[in-house]
């Protein structure tokens, strides 16, 4: 059972019948990815494609959450695919989730226009002048803007959706105003917004967002997403989030 795993792996149980393979000396899943995958609307048949999906947690958690029927990850890092592979191989879902090694800048070019009902992301939040860059290189590439840019990943998420597609996407609420620009000036018209706060009285520091392809302008603000009751206690939501409440 561990011989799929590499030095300095480990082998996390996601509490769904799956597992996944990790190394926290390069970089792992965050709530980020978990609230993402809640967030995310996947209706049976449709593909799905994560952009920068790391180690695979995204295309994991929405085959087990949803009905979709193919679900395709986009890695730069090999090492990271090569992680996410061995976990998909090892929780037998290679009929339903493929990894692919390549560029969100080329993604149009990697799979065609218009090749996936929905999109998901959860990009590096930060910009060069925005907190400390991690010297580690794949946190750093994880966390900052080093290979692609929130332009890359919005002009790439349209290219790839079809007509009415969805893309979901997490990012930093002090990014908002460009987020949603962005978004426009790609056609991706943002539907649904949720922002996530640690504590009932603090500021957010998390935003959910459902764009459509092509879509009207008209957005839903849902309601806050509160992560703790108190220091150390997830409020109810959260763990029905993470299957279990």
């Amino acid at each position: 059972m561990r011989d799929v795993l590499l030095e300095g792996e480990r082998l996390d149980d996601l509490q769904n019948g799956y597992c996944l393979i990790q190394d926290p000396q390069k970089f792992c899943f965050g709530m980020d990815a978990v609230l993402l995958s809640g967030f995310a609307r996947v209706r049976p048949e449709e593909k799905v494609l994560d952009m920068c999906c790391g180690t695979g947690i995204i295309p994991i958690l929405l085959r087990a959450k949803t009905e979709g029927r193919d679900f395709t990850g986009l890695e730069i890092q090999e090492m990271c695919a090569d992680m996410a592979r061995r976990s998909v191989s090892y929780n037998h879902l290679e009929k339903e989730i493929r990894i692919v090694t390549g560029d969100v800048k080329e993604a149009s070019a990697i799979f065609g226009r218009a090749s996936f009902d929905v999109v998901t992301c959860n990009p590096p939040y930060m910009i060069g002048q925005h907190g400390l860059v991690n010297p580690h290189m794949p946190k750093a590439i994880a966390r900052h803007e080093v290979l692609c840019t929130l332009e890359d990943v919005v002009s790439q998420a349209a290219n790839v959706l079809k007509s009415k597609g969805r893309f979901y996407l997490v990012h930093r609420p002090f990014r908002l105003t460009e987020i949603l620009g962005t978004l426009h000036e790609h056609k991706l018209e943002p539907k649904r917004m949720r922002l996530v706060y640690p504590y009932v009285d603090r500021e957010p520091n998390m935003v959910l967002i459902e764009a459509l392809y092509g879509g009207r302008s008209r957005i839903t603000v849902e309601k806050p997403l509160i992560v703790y009751e108190k220091p150390g206690v997830y409020t109810r939501e959260i763990l029905e989030t993470y299957g279990m409440g």
